[in-house]
């Protein structure tokens, strides 16, 4: 974070929100207002064009919503959430996040959130957040998102076919296409649906519903064969986890 004033950038769905935020700021001569965002979509992209020190960001929005917009930035950034409700996520996020507001937000506390972000300079890392998210988040997830430069790509997990690790990034396969998303592959077996899929091979993840069978291909060893006529190895480990579900 610079010395200098403290670069904002707010994220919320409802322009009333963002308002109230806007004018409580504004008598701050030590803040300034980079940027709105009315979603997630534009709160991404302006992240990588303005790099914020700090995000005022909403929970609940439509798209995608505060957790996804973590996910998806490439760089560090403090962040304070602002929400009506959820109090879950509150808890979660009361040790590792900035600060959190509940709406209505008042000035005295906008304020008080603003010096401790002045006072830490920066948030926890991205990964603890998420972390913390996620354990209050137990429900599998529905879709994934992929960041490709200033787009954002969202697989429904449903017509997700396998992932494959590629060091820090899984390679994703649906609809005959390919996407590579910066995310470990154990990260990604944590929170996919384990009724529907299945760690196959160390480097591999399977949506159970694509194998359409599975065959020997050497000693001690097998091959998953999924609709489209793709193999896939798997080892011993794997195909135990299959014959469990059957």
């Amino acid at each position: 974070m610079s010395a200098g004033r403290l670069r904002v950038l707010l994220v919320d769905d409802e322009e009333l929100a963002r308002r109230v935020l806007r004018e409580y700021l504004e008598r701050d001569p030590a803040v300034e207002i980079v940027g709105e965002c009315a979603n997630g979509y534009e709160a991404v992209r302006a992240v990588t064009e303005m790099k914020p020190d700090l995000l005022l960001l909403d929970v609940q929005m439509p798209k995608l919503d505060g957790f996804e917009v973590l996910e998806l930035l490439d760089q560090e950034v403090s962040v304070v959430f602002v929400t009506a409700f959820d109090a879950h996520a509150i808890r979660a996020f009361d040790v590792h996040a900035v600060d959190y507001l509940l709406k209505p937000v008042s000035e005295d506390r906008l304020a008080q959130a603003l010096a401790r972000v002045r006072e830490r300079g920066r948030v926890a890392p991205k990964a603890e957040l998420l972390a913390d998210a996620r354990r209050d988040r137990p429900k599998p997830i529905d879709r994934l998102m992929v960041r490709d430069g200033t787009k954002v790509h969202v697989i429904q997990a449903a017509e997700l076919e396998y992932a494959v690790a590629r060091d820090d990034y899984v390679e994703l396969h649906a609809g005959g296409k390919e996407f590579l998303k910066h995310q470990t592959l154990n990260d990604l077996e944590s929170q996919l649906d384990p009724a529907h899929f299945v760690r196959t091979h160390r480097s591999y993840i399977v949506n159970v519903e694509r194998i359409a069978k599975i065959e020997p291909y050497a000693k001690d060893s097998r091959v998953a064969v999924l609709q489209d006529g793709t193999q896939l190895p798997m080892s011993r480990a794997g195909y135990a986890r299959i014959r469990e579900r059957s």
